[in-house]
């Protein structure tokens, strides 16, 4: 994907802007009606648009609109040797009859060699990906992805956690080293040793912190951004417990998780209804769902979901991971391993029915596509 560059010369987008000579109130209307990418587009083309388009106002206009239009988006890795390519396809969220939907694709890297990178949840609308040391934070709905400084470790073993400050308007990448130990390698554990965060901007750094609880992180495990503070999984003093690290005062905590068996050995971290929640799903039997009802008392709450039987649907050779709970209460299911075509199942509890997502116009397949939802499509530029 070309970037589109700035003008050097600074009146040239003033000469002959048609936008200009319209009310600001009827260029807001127009705009709030564009993809994103045609905003960043603009935001080149019109110095007069421009002002608007980077007015804070503006940008939580189009955040509050996007964020109640949220999207379903699959990363999907390039799948051949010589393929260099990383495609986003975005996805309404809407209940339609049928699995039509709308796809959209791009290439963040076209340049250098190719890099699998494995991305974190997308918050307001941007997403993180890491190879190795390696960072990079991109617009999936523009296309643009920068780099960000390598992270400052020897150690190959790394954890990363990407949010928003809202009470600073910043968004930040939080990453751990990790040392393995001989013990923990079947829990798939491992304690932490160094803590980076790096504001991301331009001429930003990483910067040591100070973690106050030695922990234990689970493997394979993502992390969750809500309020301006990240939550992850993790072992403290033997016992699974919720981490939190505070975005603007870059603290970290330690919420107990309840005394339950089941909870202990196993557990993925989801978003329900905007509550932190941890869901366990055995293979033959329901989903347990505990939503932390009150971060300070530490006071839990427990649901059960009991779905038919997967198998009979869907065939005995696909086993399903649990990822989450949308706005309208569908849970989403997603094959552990990748068929093809590649699809994605939305189950209502309500009414007992699985809805079934097909991304058929994957040319490439790889073992790595991650499946997001409630991603805020933004046309922030980078």
């Amino acid at each position: 994907m070309k970037r589109v560059k700035r003008s050097e010369k600074p009146d040239e987008r003033n000469v002959n802007d048609p936008f200009k000579k319209l009310p600001n109130d009827m260029n807001v209307v127009i705009l709030m009606k564009l993809p994103p990418g045609s905003i960043a587009r603009l935001h080149f083309a019109s110095k007069h648009l421009s002002s608007i388009i980077l007015d804070k106002k503006f940008t939580e206009l189009y955040m509050t609109r996007s964020s109640t239009q949220p999207r379903h988006l699959v990363s999907v890795h390039g799948g051949r040797q010589y393929v260099k390519m990383q495609r986003f396809h975005s996805i309404s969220q809407e209940y339609p009859l049928s699995s039509n939907h709308d796809k959209v694709s791009c290439k963040p890297d076209p340049y250098g060699p190719y890099l699998p990178y494995e991305f974190t949840p997308p918050v307001r609308g941007l997403i993180c990906g890491r190879n190795g040391t390696k960072v990079k934070v991109g617009n999936p709905s523009t296309g643009q992805f920068v780099f960000l400084p390598r992270v400052k470790t020897i150690k190959k073993n790394i954890l990363s956690v990407f949010g928003y400050d809202p009470v600073n308007d910043v968004y930040k990448v939080l990453c751990m080293t990790v040392v393995s130990k001989r013990s923990n390698i079947s829990r798939g554990v491992a304690m932490s040793e160094e803590h980076q965060v790096i504001t991301v901007g331009a001429k930003q750094k990483w910067r040591m912190i100070e973690c106050k609880y030695p922990h234990r992180h689970y493997s394979g495990c993502q992390g969750i951004c809500r309020d301006g503070v990240m939550y992850y999984l993790a072992s403290y003093k033997e016992k699974s417990s919720l981490m939190s690290f505070d975005l603007s005062s870059e603290d970290f905590n330690v919420t107990k998780l309840p005394e339950d068996d089941t909870l202990q050995q196993c557990g993925e971290l989801v978003n329900h209804a905007g509550k932190i929640t941890i869901a366990t799903l055995q293979c033959l039997g329901p989903v347990d769902l505990w939503v932390l009802e009150d971060v300070n008392k530490e006071i839990w709450s427990k649901a059960v979901v009991v779905m038919p039987p997967l198998a009979d649907r869907f065939g005995m050779s696909y086993k399903f991971a649990f990822r989450g709970i949308l706005g309208n209460g569908e849970m989403i299911l997603t094959p552990i391993t990748t068929p093809k075509p590649f699809f994605f199942l939305c189950y209502n509890p309500e009414g007992g029915e699985f809805r079934k997502i097909v991304i058929d116009d994957i040319v490439y397949y790889s073992d790595i596509i991650q499946v997001f939802f409630d991603h805020a499509e933004s046309y922030m530029v980078l």
